[in-house]
């Protein structure tokens, strides 16, 4: 059954009594797989003896590949099980915490435990009403098109669309030392925005975490938290369609409903400091692969060529950043308390309340928009 998902992994994990076994398939870009399977090694350290035996495959690509209208009727039982960091409505990829949770050498971002602390720090040195009043946005337009056409809202001669657009220059930062990409040192403006690259953004969580309202660009794709954000709760949603026109509304509606657009800032901040902690984190990969070992209809065994890691092999073959990042994600002990207990899921009558409600904000919204754009009649 696992093997069904070999096409297109980077890797293979057996887990068998505590212990973990790689077998490389084919090369991942950048080092995300070995930055997942660090993140998967410290699952073991710090739940010692919980994690049950398992097999899976893991695709370190953006876009998820397992399309669900090819698995249906007599074909749903050849579904191959394939984990991933993001999904969408139609695909059925296992949706797994990304690399970045435990480092990203390449580009200079800290793991997420070190980098969360920091970005909480960088909130309170500017308030949020001294923030500049517009929508910010600092990243590689060149990735997808759908960043190519919001460069067109930056600001210009000819239009005010309330968004300052910036690019990233990778090659250029990483010849500076970074010094124009540290994540916490850009919480300087009341709105920021979160729109998706190829597929998803790790990008999210930092923008999410500035305190500043997050302007979304209709996303196509969600990772494995993202479904549970509501508009005008979390974030304010903006139009595919229509980007420059949703975010200067935005921005005006925010500038006019200060204390509301602080408040929706906030509580997208709030969650992902509290409720994106790495301890839930390594909660909700615990309860996934616990959950999907339930559904093995066999024994896991080492593969042939798989051969055993753990992170003290990881660690002394890394070397600079990549070795320093793992020094500083590594978890230190096992946890007393144990892993959360899990939540029972939504039943059907829940999840259409939540699916009512996201679209009858999203609507509300709309129509403010329809009718802020109506030409104002003139008396005579």
């Amino acid at each position: 059954m696992v093997d069904r998902a070999r096409a297109t992994a980077n890797f293979r994990l057996v887990v068998i009594r505590g212990r973990a076994y790689i077998e490389r398939i084919a090369p991942a870009f950048q080092t995300r797989d070995l930055f997942t399977i660090w993140g998967i090694l410290q699952l073991l350290r710090r739940y010692p003896g919980r994690v049950p035996d398992l097999d899976l495959m893991f695709d370190c690509v953006d876009w998820p590949v397992v399309h669900a209208d090819q698995y249906e009727g007599e074909n749903a039982t050849v579904l191959p099980p394939l984990f991933r960091y993001c999904g969408n409505n139609e695909t059925l990829d296992v949706v797994f915490p990304d690399w970045s949770f435990w480092g990203w050498p390449e580009i200079n971002i800290k793991p997420w435990d070190a980098l969360q602390k920091e970005l909480n720090r960088g909130n309170k040195r500017v308030k949020w009403l001294n923030r500049e009043p517009y929508a910010y946005w600092k990243g590689n337009p060149d990735v997808a098109v759908i960043r190519q056409e919001l460069v067109k809202c930056n600001v210009s001669s000819e239009h005010e669309w309330n968004a300052r657009i910036y690019k990233q220059d990778w090659l250029k930062e990483i010849k500076a030392g970074y010094k124009q990409s540290n994540l916490a040192g850009q919480c300087t403006h009341r709105y920021k925005i979160y729109i998706e690259g190829s597929a998803w953004s790790v990008s999210e969580k930092y923008i999410l975490a500035c305190d500043s309202m997050t302007l979304v660009v209709t996303p196509k794709y969600y990772d494995f938290y993202s479904r549970v954000l509501m508009p005008m709760q979390h974030y304010w949603p903006i139009w595919d369609d229509n980007k420059c026109s949703s975010i200067k509304y935005a921005v005006d509606w925010g500038n006019s409903h200060k204390q509301k657009a602080q408040r929706i800032g906030k509580q997208g901040s709030n969650f992902i400091q509290k409720e994106l902690s790495m301890e839930y984190v390594y909660d909700y990969m615990f309860h996934l692969l616990t959950e999907y070992a339930k559904l093995l209809r066999f024994k896991p065994t080492k593969p042939p060529e798989a051969i055993e890691v753990c992170p003290e092999s990881l660690a002394c073959q890394a070397i600079g950043r990549e070795r320093k990042f793992m020094k500083d994600s590594m978890v230190r002990s096992a946890s007393d308390a144990g892993p959360c207990d899990l939540p029972p899921p939504f039943n059907p009558e829940e999840f259409k309340a939540l699916q009512r409600r996201r679209e009858k904000t999203m609507k509300q919204i709309e129509t403010w928009m329809q009718k802020a754009s109506r030409p104002v009649d003139k008396k005579p």
